[in-house]
């Protein structure tokens, strides 16, 4: 079996498991996360929260996890769903109904994963203690696009791995913070 073949198969199996063993309390708090994370809500709210009780270190921590958001939702969305058109999983994967509530859009990569990694891995290094609570809630997001139908497991670790480049980016671009934000 060629490795494209276990792959495809790894990301069926995981995918089919992931929705039909979710139990119904499980499932409407995914369901709840995912709207919080929608349109990255969760993450600008999280950012506003952060500058506004957060002094230097919290404006320093939102300004780095939006603009490596801004830039994992650029690559993802702007760039990789329009070059691979990957469909969705099969409908008859999914044994519930949300399955019908997804986007039309290319599932690779995952852009509420991106999004979810790239503010958590930026906002880490700025203030630990926010990006430690950030990175409770951000495999959540991750495990709900799986569960819902939304996205294969590797759309999701695409996703992934793609936040944390944008975020490691974001902190390496020269002249990445107005000074005043600096510490």
């Amino acid at each position: 079996m060629s490795v494209i073949a276990v792959i495809r198969e790894t990301d069926r199996r995981l995918t089919q498991r992931m929705a039909a063993r979710t139990g119904p309390v499980a499932h409407r708090a995914l369901s709840a996360v995912e709207e919080c994370a929608e349109g990255t809500k969760l993450w600008c709210g999280a950012a506003v929260a952060m500058a506004l009780s957060g002094g230097r270190r919290g404006r320093r921590a939102a300004v780095s996890g939006l603009a490596a958001l801004a830039l994992a939702q650029l690559v993802s969305n702007g760039l990789c769903k329009r070059l691979t058109g990957r469909p969705r999983p099969p409908v008859d994967w999914i044994p519930h109904d949300e399955v019908h509530d997804r986007p039309e859009s290319s599932s690779f990569p995952s852009g509420h994963t991106a999004a979810a990694a790239a503010f958590t891995a930026a906002v880490l290094p700025a203030w630990p203690l926010a990006g430690a609570l950030c990175a409770l809630v951000a495999p959540v997001v991750a495990a709900e696009r799986v569960q819902s139908g939304a996205h294969y497991p590797t759309d999701v670790v695409a996703g992934a791995l793609l936040g944390v480049a944008s975020a490691w980016a974001v902190r390496r671009a020269p002249g990445r913070a107005p000074r005043r934000l600096r510490a």
